[in-house]
């Protein structure tokens, strides 16, 4: 590497050109940093005569350098070479237009396409000083060839129009000479960095240099990861062909380029801790590096693969499959978290194991696993991880039966609500304030209809008005507890609808939110069957409807549906699983009490064949339910069943305890288990036999 402070013209000037490698980003900066730059040219200008202005350095690493022409990748100074060389476009452009004329040693219109534009004894791309990506490039070579701006192609860069009009206003100011601005470049100082693609690594340098991440995205600095190191056709051939798709499909949404990467690393690497947003570039450097076994080129061609099905499931590209259009952007509208197993079920149509009506059946079930915990307002903060785990653990042979038991042996705070819990929560909870509660009533209105009603126009309407004080036709329907019916069932599902009429109804009597033009009785929307030839609505009606409406939602929002001997097959492979991962032998103990724990799996294994598992400091026993933890401790063994003191005869010479009025017990996995049995010797070890078998036969 080599690192000189010189003027800024030393760089630019001579028979050269610096290219912006094909993988580094548009054209960024706004009218703001033009202008500082500006302000950095006066200043510079106004200075002392042998006083330069520092602004920042141009790293750059050899293309094509011969005697005769020298090409440079720019790896860093983008931005500010590219503001300069309009400033320059615009001076010679002020220059002409003004026809202004200034000392012999000040700046002419050739003068400035000579030193800062054109490489004059050159033809093609080679005349221009500076090439830049895309359509940047075609707007500035347009510049460049003064061009004027309604002749430029339709698909120009803004940003780099914005710049040069911006510096041609300023030039126009009265107090401005193109003399001292020429002048001002002249002196503006750079650090020149050349390096050495045998010696330098030009991704390492680009990090050191820009170690904050300042203005690039972490796909930004993944990208330049990937290609940096590559030669220039490479770079353009593997940008081209792959990473350019990529950037297509998510450029119209700001982080989600970013999701993407973290949640394909997550796939590939079987993750359930889902990596920081800002940590994305760190982790992708350890994912894949130049010395693993898979190739770059496979590896941007899967990344392209999966990126497309990403995209469409996000709602950001045409969606592939047009039959799957519906079921997911049902479930897209009420999470985005599960892209990681959407990207499995992808794969596993793809490969022909998820047949069409599968894929549809597993999307309306995450939806409903959703839905339904959305409604009895149970937490959301643990999804992605969640998710996570059911994608890695999917059986590719049978991929939606899989799905289906994973989600149903999802428990506590994860858990899939079953029917009766869902349809209680959705008659007796108050919905109006869910985020869910318009996407509910959509479905309610459109699912399994050939003609939808247009609810994207229609906004939630209160049948019982949230305002009834001063209206005594609603207080009289009512009945004298008119205020407790109404702060009861006021938000509940059998009061809401939809309308395109909300204003219209406002807080209006019964009778005539019915009769009113465009009323409950004109009304074409099919949730408001129920209301258009009420006689009146109180309680008993709200009841009603919001049976009916429960009823309906079980079938638009099933449950899982998964078979008990599935599901117990499963928990058994995971048990057998967690059982090869640690030993009993890795616990520490006394040889004595070592010796107590093995006759008692001993004796377990004579009474069932139990499959063993070591967390933390115990062995948990199942059979293939939980039914006994055996916890080494100091000078016995603690047996934890999951039975009942009252339940149990305690013999003489063993000493059992109640553990429902401790306030804890140290190191216990199955806190649901009270009944503590110490034992000490082959004594107590037969003495504690019939209470093993008793929590085993219930465990059954």
């Amino acid at each position: 590497m080599k690192a000189i402070d010189r003027p800024f013209t030393d760089i630019i000037n001579g028979r050269r050109q610096f290219i912006i490698p094909v993988f580094q980003r548009d054209f960024s900066w706004t009218r703001q940093q033009c202008a500082q730059l500006w302000s950095d040219v006066k200043r510079a200008s106004a200075a002392e005569a042998d006083c330069g202005h520092f602004m920042g350095s141009i790293v750059y690493v050899g293309a094509d350098v011969t005697s005769a022409f020298q090409s440079w990748l720019l790896i860093d100074g983008q931005q500010r070479l590219t503001t300069l060389t309009v400033l320059m476009i615009a001076l010679r452009d002020h220059i002409r237009a003004t026809q202004w004329s200034g000392s012999e040693d000040g700046p002419t219109t050739a003068r400035i396409d000579a030193y800062y534009l054109k490489n004059l004894q050159e033809s093609g791309q080679r005349q221009y000083k500076l090439i830049l990506r895309r359509r940047d490039n075609a707007t500035l070579q347009g510049l460049v060839n003064s061009k004027a701006l309604a002749e430029l192609d339709l698909e120009c860069s803004e940003l780099l129009l914005e710049a040069y009009e911006f510096f041609r206003s300023v030039l126009q100011a009265p107090d401005c000479d193109p003399e001292a601005v020429y002048r001002g470049v002249a002196r503006l100082n750079v650090v020149d960095v050349t390096l050495d693609r045998r010696l330098d690594n030009p991704q390492l340098v680009f990090e050191s240099m820009n170690s904050t991440g300042i203005d690039l995205r972490q796909s930004d600095l993944v990208r330049n990861y990937l290609l940096m190191g590559l030669d220039e056709s490479e770079q353009t051939r593997l940008y081209l062909e792959y990473w350019r798709g990529i950037e297509a499909l998510f450029r119209t949404s700001g982080s989600a380029f970013d999701g993407f990467l973290r949640d394909y690393m997550a796939l590939k690497q079987r993750l359930t801790q889902q990596i920081r947003l800002d940590r994305i570039y760190d982790e992708f450097k350890s994912f894949w590096n130049p010395g693993v076994e898979t190739p770059l080129e496979e590896l941007l061609a899967d990344m392209a693969r999966v990126a497309r099905t990403y995209a469409s499931f996000l709602g950001i590209a045409p969606m592939q499959r047009p039959w799957l259009a519906e079921a997911m952007g049902n479930m897209r509208s009420l999470n985005t978290t599960q892209g990681l197993l959407i990207m499995r079920l992808y794969r596993f149509h793809e490969e022909a194991v998820l047949s069409q009506d599968e894929f549809v059946r597993a999307v309306v079930l995450i939806e409903s696993y959703l839905l339904r915990r959305a409604v009895l307002g149970l937490q959301t903060r643990n999804y992605w991880s969640v998710f996570a785990r059911i994608a890695h653990d999917l059986n590719p042979e049978a991929p939606f039966e899989s799905l289906q038991v994973a989600l149903a042996r999802l428990r506590g705070n994860s858990r899939f609500p079953n029917d009766e819990e869902f349809s209680r929560g959705l008659q007796e909870h108050d919905l109006y304030g869910l985020r869910v509660c318009k996407h509910l009533l959509d479905r309610l209105e459109n699912a399994g209809y050939q003609e939808p009603s247009p609810v994207q126009d229609f906004s939630i309407e209160h049948i019982l008005p949230q305002e009834i004080a001063d209206v005594p036709q609603w207080q009289g329907m009512l009945g004298d507890a008119w205020a407790e019916v109404h702060g009861v069932w006021l938000h509940r599902l059998g009061n809401l609808t939809l309308t395109a009429y909300n204003s219209t109804y406002s807080n209006r009597p019964f009778h005539e939110k019915q009769t009113v033009a465009g009323g409950f009785r004109q009304s074409a929307v099919r949730l408001n069957e129920d209301v258009r030839d009420a006689a009146q609505w109180t309680g008993v009606e709200m009841r009603t409807r919001g049976q009916r409406l429960a009823a309906r939602a079980l079938k638009i929002w099933p449950h899982h549906e998964a078979d008990a001997k599935s599901i117990q097959a499963a928990h058994v492979r995971e048990l057998q699983q967690r059982a090869k991962e640690r030993t009993a032998s890795e616990l520490e103990m006394t040889q004595d009490v070592r010796q107590v724990l093995e006759r008692i799996r001993s004796r377990i294994r004579g009474l069932t064949d139990a499959i063993e598992v070591v967390e933390h400091r115990s062995v948990a026993c199942y059979a293939p339910d939980f039914f006994a933890e055996l916890m080494p401790m100091r000078h016995s063994v603690r047996a934890i069943l999951p039975l009942e003191f009252g339940e149990v005869e305690i013999p003489e010479g063993l000493t059992v305890h109640d553990a429902s009025t401790w306030k804890f017990v140290p190191n216990r996995v199955h806190t649901e288990s009270d009944l503590i049995v110490d034992i000490s010797d082959e004594a107590t070890v037969a003495l504690a036999v019939p209470m093993l078998r008793q929590a085993l036969e219930q465990s059954r």
